[in-house]
């Protein structure tokens, strides 16, 4: 998990996706044109919680997003996600 510089404002938080899978369980390599979009990742950066805004998710977990929620950005070479927490489906 990287170190952010970012902090996100309102209800928004920051998820470093995992990678998407680079070959198969039997051994078979998926072109990079062929992989899924991740819809997992980790949480790397949450607002302040605050009496209007209350946070669930904290930094560290693991969680589940729908395949097109977010808006990707890149820091420092990395990609990260910043999406409403309501976009996320579970913590896992």
């Amino acid at each position: 998990m990287a170190n952010v510089d970012i902090k996100p404002l309102g209800d928004r938080v920051v998820i470093e996706p995992v990678e998407a899978e680079a070959k198969t369980a039997s051994g078979i390599i998926i072109p990079d044109t062929a992989k899924e979009k991740p819809s997992m990742g980790m949480v790397v950066a949450v607002p302040d919680a605050t009496d209007d805004n209350k946070v669930t998710v904290k930094v560290g977990d693991k969680v589940l997003y729908g395949k097109y929620a977010g808006t990707e950005i890149t820091l420092n070479d990395r990609d990260y996600l910043i999406m409403s927490e309501s976009d996320i489906l579970a913590i896992v």
